[in-house]
């Protein structure tokens, strides 16, 4: 006990010390800026990219942008996070111009290109200016590097053998396949002489602007192969302000629900788990602060959701514990952390297999939350193995106030239950296949709505208490009678259209300005079809895997029977919640996507656990009938799945209530997917799972063997 009390210490004031002297590393969608992903073409290779990346990295810092984000994604994409930048254009096109700059003689009139004789690698320096003396226009000035200034003189010479006024007496200098400038040969250079010297001007009907993009472009050297941008995403800074404020609302609101439920619930020992709740949501802060995590949007929605996960092993613990009552309270409380060791592991890697996914095959956003979903399922193994066994083995003495020497209203309503409930498992099943069918014709005839991340296209969102009919005829007039236009919250506005170019999005801006008098952009979001069919092969992959992980896990830690019944159960619970966002017209985007491969983690978690109990049962009574093992399983289980969900529950319920767009779209996915989840146990993977073992009796795997108990019970994982 002395090494887990050092070890609580250490960790608490690690977290406290890295929570005061670390400042959170929030995205863009939390702070305000453009995000750009540009993709290499298909000839470049690692190297190629890389040397991408750093001319991009020198161009984004001549930009000014403060803390940019250059980072590469695969073998051939970079994103680009800008911090701040609100209107990207100028940027957009400075950073994703090829800059392939030449030097040509030319051979014909008009203007007709030699071989480059000289690229832009020869070019040391170049610069902005004007002379007042000379007029108002501006130039840029080039220095050459001393091995390219032979091939300039020899390139002037040549040109210089040709009388003044002659076309082939001028050089071409060209920039991305375009003429910028052709400035005629200085008289005074001699034929194959040239002129000398290591500077040249670059001259044109260049504005102060324009002067300074060609410098920079040139400074910032030529990209090695031509990229494209696949997506664009510009997010307000007030969006970002308004999504922290109802996380941290939502959080503190859940948070205060979740803890006063415990304290009724379990006494004393419900205090002492409110405590470890919070150095639980320390732990795990500083964990992504230790790491260097960035906060998103999604993220942040996990990383609130992960509060309302942590109750989970506490009350299992404390369940086991009230089985063990008739033992002296520290020694019920130790068996029931022994006890609840093995449902905790199971559900929790169930969790791990889901978030490891995301992770894996997701991007973006969507990946910041598996690893936020990570980090809490981990602390909250640390919380409830490591510190909630500190505190209650020296806080929780006294039976008549530790709330764990009585059962709940629940228990006493099971006791009263009778375990045969399932032994006719096809009438659950009559329900179940209902609800199934409902979900699918919600999918056929009302159909998904895929977000841009799965289609390509361009969400544009304007700050605007206008009548959304009103800009949606405008939007009409301004040739995009497609676009989808909707209100997306308290004076705001969404357009979804399919891909267009900035031109595209200037008419858009108009239109919507011509109704409301101003349109002020809080976000922009623009994907390509191809990234979009991409993410959308991600998204099927990752959803075939999940099942087919938890298939696997199950099998090897109980047998296929209880692993098929289980996915059966899972399979259910997304084609109910898919179903349901159909007929509701909801849109399913990355972050749907995340809240979906969570409910299957959750799915799953409730199944582990009952299942978990059903191998208890059958190793202290072999001979009963299987089908009466699940219902006593089920219903001993019960107590746990109610109070484990209220917690959960309060805490999407705020995030419901308190959010908008996104918040509350990830919360609804996910109470949909827990109600589903805990259902779908009892109504689906329950019977499947005795119907397959009537069928296939002899794949029976040897119970475990298990030490009589006094009393049984618990609670399902959610």
């Amino acid at each position: 006990m002395t090494g887990r009390v050092i070890t609580c210490l250490v960790v608490l004031a690690a977290s406290v010390y890295l929570l005061l002297t670390t400042a959170p590393r929030l995205g863009l969608d939390l702070r305000g800026g453009t995000q750009v992903v540009l993709e290499t073409k298909a000839e470049a290779d690692d190297e190629a990219t890389e040397r991408t990346l750093e001319v991009l990295r020198r161009r984004v810092d001549a930009l000014g942008v403060a803390e940019p984000m250059l980072a590469r994604s695969g073998d051939d994409r970079i994103v680009i996070e800008l911090p701040g930048l609100q209107d990207p254009k100028q940027a957009v096109e400075t950073i994703g111009r090829t800059a392939q700059l030449t030097f040509h003689p030319i051979t014909a009139a008009p203007q007709q290109l030699g071989p480059v004789a000289l690229t832009g690698e020869g070019v040391e320096e170049a610069r902005a200016e004007t002379n007042p003396q000379e007029g108002p226009s501006w130039f840029v000035s080039v220095d050459f590097a001393s091995d390219a200034t032979r091939k300039w003189e020899e390139l002037t010479g040549q040109a210089a053998c040709s009388p003044p006024g002659d076309p082939k007496r001028r050089v071409a200098i060209v920039l991305d396949d375009e003429v910028i400038s052709a400035p005629e040969v200085d008289v005074q250079a001699q034929c194959q002489v040239g002129m000398i010297g290591d500077r040249i001007r670059i001259t044109g009907q260049f504005g102060q602007a324009e002067a300074k993009d060609l410098a920079l472009l040139i400074n910032a050297g030529a990209l090695p192969v031509p990229v494209e941008i696949i997506e664009q995403r510009t997010v307000g800074p007030t969006l970002g302000a308004a999504a922290i404020e109802d996380s941290a609302r939502a959080a503190v609101i859940g948070l205060a629900l979740t803890a006063a439920f415990l304290m009724v619930v379990y006494w004393f020992a419900g205090f002492v788990a409110v405590f470890a709740l919070l150095c639980y949501a320390l732990v795990s802060y500083a964990a992504l602060l230790a790491i260097g995590a960035t906060l998103t949007l999604p993220g942040l929605a996990g990383f609130v959701l992960a509060i309302g996960m942590a109750v989970d092993a506490t009350v299992l613990v404390f369940e086991r514990a009230r089985e063990e009552r008739d033992s002296p309270l520290p020694k019920a409380v130790d068996k029931g952390f022994r006890g609840a060791l093995s449902a905790i592991v199971d559900s929790n890697v169930t969790t791990l297999l889901a978030a490891g996914l995301l992770f894996l095959l997701a991007s973006g956003p969507v990946r910041g939350f598996g690893v936020t979903l990570t980090i809490g399922v981990l602390a909250a193994m640390f919380t409830t193995l490591v510190l909630t066994r500190v505190l209650t083995h020296y806080t929780v003495r006294s039976p008549k106030i530790s709330g764990l020497t009585r059962d709940g209203r629940v228990r006493r309503w099971v006791n009263r239950r009778n375990p045969d409930f399932l032994a006719r498992p096809r009438w659950w099943l009559v329900p179940a296949a209902a609800a199934v069918l409902i979900a699918v014709a919600g999918m056929v005839f009302a159909g998904p709505k895929p977000g841009i991340e799965f289609t390509g296209g361009r969400v544009l969102e304007y700050s605007t208490s206008a009548d959304v009919n009103q800009i949606r005829d405008a939007v009409s007039e301004a040739g995009f009678p497609r676009a989808v236009v909707q209100s997306s919250g308290d004076n705001a506005v969404s357009i979804r259209t399919e891909p267009v170019d900035q031109a595209g999005s200037d008419r858009i801006r108009a239109a919507v300005a011509s109704v409301t008098g101003q349109a002020d952009q809080i976000r922009d979001e623009q994907i390509g079809p191809s990234l979009g069919a991409e993410l959308r092969n991600q998204a099927l992959i990752a959803l075939g895997l999940a099942i087919a992980a938890q298939l696997i896990y199950l099998a090897v830690r109980f047998d296929w029977r209880l692993g098929v019944a289980t996915v059966v159960a899972l399979a259910q619970d997304v084609l109910i919640i898919l179903g349901i966002f159909a007929w509701l017209g909801k849109t399913m985007d990355g972050v749907f996507l995340a809240a979906l491969l969570t409910v299957i983690g959750y799915s799953v978690n409730d199944s582990v656990v009952v299942f978990d109990r059903v191998r208890e049962i059958r190793g202290r009574r072999p001979k009963d009938p299987f089908a009466r093992a699940v219902g006593a399983a089920v219903l001993q289980t019960l107590p746990r799945t109610v109070n484990t969900g209220v917690g959960v529950l309060f805490v999407l319920g705020a995030l419901l209530v308190l959010g908008d767009g996104s918040l509350a779209d990830f919360a609804l996915a996910l109470l949909l997917g827990l109600v589903a989840g805990t259902v779908s146990t009892v109504a689906t993977a329950g019977p499947v799972a005795i119907l397959l073992h009537r069928r296939y009796p002899g794949a029976q795997r040897s119970p475990r063997q298990a030490r009589p108990r006094a009393r049984t019970g618990s609670g399902a994982v959610v």
